[in-house]
C-alpha cells in the first residue's frame, strides 16, 4: 500500500486522516501531477477539524478498507483543510451551490486531472440513505463513467466551468448616500426575529456585523427600535445556551430560534467578532451585563485558546468522548452533589431540571431575573449573585477535569487579527491591561512568525509557518493594527499597517471591477481566480479592506487609500442596500464614510473623567487615538494627523471634523459640544 501522505502535514484536520487506509495526498504538485500522469480523476474532500459530519464521513467511509480500496485504485484522493485553503473551498463550494442549491462540509468534489469539477456533493452516507446515494456506489459509478463515458464527464465539467465563469459578480457602482443605509436597515428589519432577536429562523447564527450596523443606524436615524432590537438580541444570546454560561465564549450557532441548543463547537472568529458588538452595546447602554459577557468571552480565549507564543488557536470541537456537547451539559443530580445547599438557587437561575433540556441533560441558560430568584428562595439579590458566582467557579473546576473536546491548535493569521481587534476594543471599555497585552503579544507573534518581508503567510503550527496569505489575512491584520494603534499609538503599528496596505493594493486590487481578488497576483494558479464579497460568518476581505483603508487615509493622508476604499464601497453599495444580511460589515464602513470620520486625539489621559467619557462613549463615526507619552507623539510627527499637537502636563483633546480642528480642549463640556 502507498503511504498516506498526510502524516507530514501540520493541520490537525489533515492529521485526523493521516492513518486512514485511503492514500490521501495534501493539495499540491505531487498529487496534481500524479492525476495527470496516470490519467485518474481527483477526489477532493474539504472539511475542518471541528466539523461533526466530517468526522462521521471519515468513520463510515474513509476508515473502511473496501471503500479505501476503490478510492486508491480509481482516484487520486486529496484532503484539504478549508481553513488553510479558503481559496479552494470558495471555488468548489460555488460549484456545489450551483449543482445542489446548497453547500457545506464535508465538501466532496470529483475533478478531472486538470482540476475541473464534474460531480459534487457534501456528506455522503456509506450506503444509500437519508435520500442520498451511498458513497461506495457513487465511487464505482464515477470510476466507470471516467473510463467508459469520457465525453459525458467532459461535458459535465465544461458546464460547471461555464457556470462558474458566468457567476462572477457584476457590480453597478452607486453614489454613496444615506438612502443606502435607510434601505438596508428596512430590509434587514424584514428578517428580524422580534421575539428572540437575531435574524431569520433556526438555525440561527450570531451575525455581529449586522447588529453593529443597526446600532449605527439607530444613532443616525434617532429611531430607538433599532438599538432596542440589538439589545434584545445580545441579552437573549448572552443568557442562552449558545453562550457558555460558566466557561465563557460563544458556540458556533443555535439549532433553535431561542438560542438555547447550540452546535457546540467554539470557533475563534465568533469569539473575536461578538465581544466588539457587546462593547458597542455597553458604550450605548452602560449595562454591566454586556461587560460581563465581554470579560467571560475574552477570559475564555486567554485561558483556553492562547498559545504560549502569543498566537490564538483556531477551534474547539463540538464532540468529546464521541458525543456532541458532553463536555458542557449537566444533570441535576451532578449539580446537587457538587453544590449542596446552594444547588436550589443555581438550578433555578440556570434552568437545571430533572428532565433537562437536551437529551436528558441541561444546557445552562438563564431566563429568570435575579430578583425573582431572590423572591422564590427568600434571600437577598446580593446573596443570589454571590451564590451564582461561587457555584459557577465550582462547576467550572469540576468541568475542567472532564475529557476535553479536541483543540485545533493551528494559528491562522486572519482569525488572529480579528482577535487583536477584539482585545483592543475590549481594553477600551474595560481598561483591563491583560487585554491590551494579549493584542500586543499577538501582533509580535505575527511579526516574528508570519511576516515574510512585505508579505504574509496564512497559517502556523509546531514552529512552522506556511501558505501564502489571502486577502482576508491582509485586510483583517491592517484593520487590527489600526484598532490597536488607536489604544496604543506606537508608530510601528501604523507603519506596518501602511506597508501591508500598499502590498494589498498592489497584489489584490482589480482595477477594472473596483474590488479585490481573494488571492494575490503571485498566488498558485487555480481554475478561476476567486473573489469573496459577502459578509457572512466572517466579514469579507473587500468590506474590511474598505474600512481599513478609509481609516488609514485619515491617519496617513495617503489619497490612494481613500480612492480605493470609496470605489470598493461604491461597487457593492446597491447590493448592500438590497441584501443587507450579506453586507453588514460593508454597511458599517459606508456609515463611517458618510459621517466623514471625526478625528479625536486624546493626549496625556491622566484625567480619568475625560478619558472614561471618551473611551466609554459610542463614537462609531470617529477615530480616537490616545497618546500616552511625549515619545509617542514625537515618533508620529511625520504624519499630518499628529503634527503640531503638544503633549502637556494636563489632559488635552483635539477634535477635527470636516477639515477643521479645534483648539486644545481641556473640559468635558467643550469636548462633548463638538461631538454632538
Amino acid at each position: 500500500m502507498a503511504e498516506n501522505k498526510l502524516v507530514h502535514e501540520t493541520s490537525p484536520y489533515l492529521l485526523q486522516h493521516a492513518h486512514n487506509p485511503v492514500n490521501w495526498y495534501p493539495w499540491g504538485k505531487e498529487a496534481l501531477e500524479k492525476a495527470v500522469n496516470e490519467n485518474k480523476p481527483i477526489f477532493l474532500s474539504v472539511g475542518y477539524s471541528s466539523c461533526h459530519w466530517c468526522h462521521v464521513m471519515e468513520h463510515e467511509s474513509f476508515e473502511n478498507e473496501e471503500i479505501a480500496k476503490i478510492m486508491n485504485e480509481n482516484f487520486v484522493s486529496i484532503k484539504v483543510d478549508r481553513e488553510e485553503r479558503p481559496d479552494l473551498d470558495d471555488i468548489y463550494q460555488k460549484v456545489c451551490q450551483m449543482a445542489t442549491g446548497q453547500g457545506g462540509w464535508p465538501l466532496s468534489v470529483f475533478l478531472t486531472p486538470d482540476q475541473k469539477p464534474f460531480y459534487v456533493g457534501t456528506y455522503f452516507p456509506i450506503l444509500d440513505n437519508y435520500g442520498r446515494p451511498g458513497f461506495g456506489s457513487i465511487l464505482l459509478q464515477l470510476a466507470q463513467a471516467w473510463k467508459e463515458k469520457p465525453n459525458d464527464v467532459k461535458k459535465a465539467s465544461e458546464n460547471f466551468m461555464q457556470n462558474l465563469r458566468g457567476a462572477e459578480m457584476v457590480t453597478t457602482p452607486a453614489t454613496l448616500d444615506k438612502a443606502i443605509l435607510d434601505e438596508a436597515a428596512m430590509n434587514l428589519f424584514q428578517i428580524a426575529d422580534n421575539t428572540y432577536g437575531g435574524f431569520g429562523q433556526a438555525p440561527k447564527f450570531p451575525n455581529a456585523a449586522n447588529l453593529s450596523f443597526l446600532l449605527r443606524y439607530g444613532k443616525i436615524s434617532k429611531i430607538s427600535k433599532f438599538s432596542e432590537f440589538v439589545f434584545k438580541t445580545l441579552n437573549k444570546m448572552g443568557k442562552g445556551g449558545i453562550f457558555d454560561q460558566i466557561g465563557g465564549g460563544f458556540h458556533r450557532y443555535s439549532t433553535d430560534a431561542r438560542w438555547l441548543v447550540p452546535h457546540f463547537e467554539k470557533m475563534l472568529y465568533d469569539n473575536a467578532l461578538l465581544p466588539i458588538v457587546y462593547a458597542e452595546a455597553y458604550q450605548l447602554s452602560r449595562d454591566s451585563f454586556y461587560l460581563d459577557v465581554i470579560n467571560k468571552t475574552l477570559g475564555f480565549v486567554l485561558r483556553e485558546m492562547t498559545s504560549p507564543e502569543g498566537g490564538f488557536y483556531s477551534a474547539l470541537d463540538a464532540d468529546s468522548e464521541g458525543e456532541e456537547g458532553k463536555f458542557y451539559v449537566w444533570s441535576k443530580k451532578e449539580v446537587s452533589q457538587i453544590l449542596g445547599k446552594d444547588a436550589d438557587v443555581f438550578c433555578l437561575y440556570y434552568d437545571v431540571t430533572d428532565g433537562g433540556n437536551f437529551e436528558g441533560h441541561t444546557i445552562l441558560n438563564n431566563s429568570i431575573a435575579t430578583s425573582a430568584v431572590a423572591f422564590h428562595t427568600g434571600i437577598t439579590e446580593d446573596a443570589v449573585r454571590s451564590i451564582i458566582a461561587e457555584s459557577s467557579k465550582k462547576l467550572l473546576d469540576v468541568r475542567s477535569k472532564r475529557i476535553r473536546p479536541g483543540l485545533d491548535d493551528k494559528i491562522i493569521t486572519s482569525w488572529n487579527a480579528l482577535m487583536v481587534s477584539a482585545f483592543a476594543k475590549g481594553y477600551r471599555v474595560t481598561d483591563n491591561l491583560a487585554y491590551l497585552q494579549a493584542a500586543e503579544n499577538c501582533v509580535t507573534f505575527i511579526e516574528k512568525n508570519l511576516l515574510a518581508g512585505d508579505s504574509l503567510l496564512r497559517t502556523y503550527k509546531n514552529g512552522k509557518a506556511k501558505l501564502s496569505a489571502y486577502l482576508e489575512d491582509y485586510a483583517y491584520l491592517v484593520n487590527a493594527l489600526v484598532d490597536l494603534f488607536e489604544v496604543n499609538p506606537d508608530a510601528k503599528y501604523l507603519a506596518l499597517a501602511e506597508k501591508l496596505a500598499k502590498y494589498m493594493v498592489e497584489h489584490f486590487w482589480d482595477e477594472k471591477n473596483s474590488n479585490f481578488y481573494f488571492t494575490a497576483d503571485n498566488h498558485e494558479s487555480l481554475i478561476i481566480r476567486p473573489k469573496n464579497n459577502y459578509d457572512l460568518s466572517m466579514p469579507s476581505g473587500n468590506s474590511v479592506t474598505a474600512n481599513a483603508l478609509l481609516k488609514l487615509y485619515h491617519l496617513t493622508q495617503n489619497k490612494k487609500f481613500h480612492e480605493i476604499s470609496v470605489k470598493t464601497m461604491e461597487a457593492f453599495a446597491i447590493m448592500a442596500a438590497e441584501n443587507p444580511f450579506g453586507f453588514g460589515y460593508l454597511l458599517n464602513t459606508i456609515y463611517l464614510h458618510l459621517q466623514n470620520p471625526t478625528e479625536i486625539t486624546l493626549l496625556n489621559p491622566q484625567n480619568k473623567t475625560i478619558y472614561d467619557d471618551l473611551t466609554k462613549r459610542f463614537l462609531p463615526e470617529s477615530i480616537l487615538v490616545t497618546i500616552q507619552s511625549q515619545a509617542q507623539i514625537q515618533a508620529l510627527e511625520k504624519y499630518q494627523y499628529f503634527a503640531g499637537k503638544e503633549f502637556e502636563d494636563e489632559t488635552t483633546v483635539f477634535v477635527c471634523k470636516n477639515f477643521s480642528c479645534s483648539l486644545p480642549l481641556k473640559t468635558i463640556s467643550e469636548i462633548v459640544k463638538l461631538l454632538s
